[in-house]
């Protein structure tokens, strides 16, 4: 095989679709990564606590890119909750209430910044109470607001809307397959 082969047309647009799709790819390998750990509903309520503040952080501050951010930021934050005792979903409420009182005072696009927080209260409601709920129906419930997370992804995806397209494609395809497969285990157990 000679260098002329490894750039062939043939080739490239093979490989350029594989890295087209790299937030396809990513979003799948963390669902199964996460689905390989076992059930928890706690775990499915944090994905989808972390996601919203992702939209959240992007309408409010009105930067797309704060939504990638906010995915190592949401990770420290629930960590940092947790370390001062307070429930990580008590921390995330706090900087989302931050997060809407600066987009606000600030130049955020009213009709995202609404939307988002209506999404952050509807969505971030029923995965807390997936945490106070009997166990397996806790993990229906964090499992089927993860799947409507990925309705709101797609939203977002065929908008190119408030965050990055390769943000809600990843997103989308961490939340339905993860949703689905917890599904399948709170079917079983």
């Amino acid at each position: 095989m000679n260098a002329s082969t490894l750039t062939s047309g043939a080739d490239v647009p093979r490989w350029s679709a594989l890295t087209h799709r790299w937030p396809s790819l990513l979003g799948v390998a963390t669902a199964l990564l996460v689905l390989a750990t076992g059930p928890d509903r706690e775990t499915l309520a944090t994905v989808v606590g972390v996601a919203l503040l992702c939209y959240l952080g992007a309408a409010a501050l009105d930067r797309p890119w704060v939504a990638w951010a906010a995915i190592p930021a949401g990770g420290l934050l629930i960590a940092a909750s947790e370390l001062t005792g307070l429930a990580w979903w008590a921390g995330l409420g706090v900087v989302a209430l931050g997060l809407v009182t600066v987009g606000l005072l600030g130049r955020a696009s009213r009709p995202a910044l609404t939307a988002q927080t209506a999404a952050l209260i509807g969505y971030g409601v029923l995965a807390v109470t997936s945490l106070f709920v009997a166990p397996t129906a806790g993990l229906v419930l964090s499992a089927l607001v993860l799947i409507g997370h990925g309705a709101w992804d797609l939203l977002h995806y065929r908008r190119n809307w408030v965050v990055p397209r390769s943000l809600a494609e990843f997103c989308m395809l961490l939340d339905v397959p993860l949703g689905v497969g917890f599904l399948l285990l709170a079917a079983v157990n």
